[in-house]
């Protein structure tokens, strides 16, 4: 090794990393939603802290850090049945809103552990993407889908009447079901057969859930992974930043908008 060589690389193991600080800062948004941010949001939450950085500049601090955020996995889509009345597509994929409880989205999904099924049937507000009801059950029945729609119910106040949109399920067609809307003066819309686009943001919700929790996780029992769903949708609506919310969480969204109105 050559003089000029030696003193090169001496002088190198002297230099400080100027963003050993930021690394940490990384590492510690990164590992705190336990994998689950990507380098956007990560960014995003850094600038909520104050700190003035660049995505690039976190992008290639995550490369050198080994930090990669997890890849989505697509909703398994089942549970669909034949009987009963079809609703119009009136969303029509146009899936903003202007207000909170303005528009609604629903589905129905499942998980098994161990042989055995946890069904999660969600409402989701199209205006800051929150879960504002949802109800688990170990049985694919009417009750879990009434029990979401009454708590949904509760969050209206009596000028609200949203609409709601579903695929074409066999729950979403029961004359019970579609009487519970009417009464409440709701409008009912309907995925195109064997269209799941048309519900792209609920389908997004089920990825998410899944790639950022179930299947990263370990369950012995499905009263495991049912109250580590709970614990997850609370998460994923007071806690978990959202890049079309200006990097707000769901909750943190509806209540700048209610200060601002």
């Amino acid at each position: 090794m050559s003089r000029s060589t030696w003193y090169h690389n001496m002088d190198a193991l002297k230099r400080v990393d100027r963003h050993a600080e930021l690394k940490d800062k990384i590492s510690e948004i990164y590992h705190c939603h336990k994998g689950r941010y990507g380098y956007r949001r990560i960014t995003l939450s850094l600038r909520k802290q104050g700190l003035l950085v660049n995505h690039k500049t976190v992008q290639r601090l995550m490369a050198e850090l080994s930090l990669r955020s997890l890849v989505r996995v697509k909703k398994y889509r089942a549970w669909k049945g034949e009987t009963g009345r079809v609703a119009p597509n009136i969303l029509r994929r146009d899936f903003s809103a202007s207000k909170a409880n303005e528009k609604w989205v629903t589905d129905v999904t499942e998980f098994s552990v161990q042989g055995k099924k946890l069904y999660l049937s969600p409402v989701l507000d199209l205006f800051n993407r929150e879960i504002i009801s949802y109800s688990l059950s170990e049985r694919p029945v009417m009750e879990m889908v009434n029990t979401m729609l009454r708590d949904a119910f509760l969050k209206l106040s009596p000028e609200d009447a949203p609409l709601l949109h579903s695929d074409q399920g066999w729950q979403y067609r029961m004359a019970g079901y579609q009487a519970k809307l009417k009464a409440q003066g709701m409008t009912q819309s309907m995925s195109r057969k064997g269209n799941c686009l048309d519900n792209a943001v609920m389908e997004n919700f089920f990825g998410t859930l899944k790639s950022e929790y179930f299947y990263l996780s370990q369950f012995s029992s499905i009263n495991e992974l049912r109250k580590g769903i709970e614990e997850y949708i609370h998460y994923y609506n007071n806690e978990r930043i959202s890049l079309k919310l200006k990097g707000l969480s769901p909750v943190e969204y509806r209540t700048q908008a209610l200060k601002a109105a």
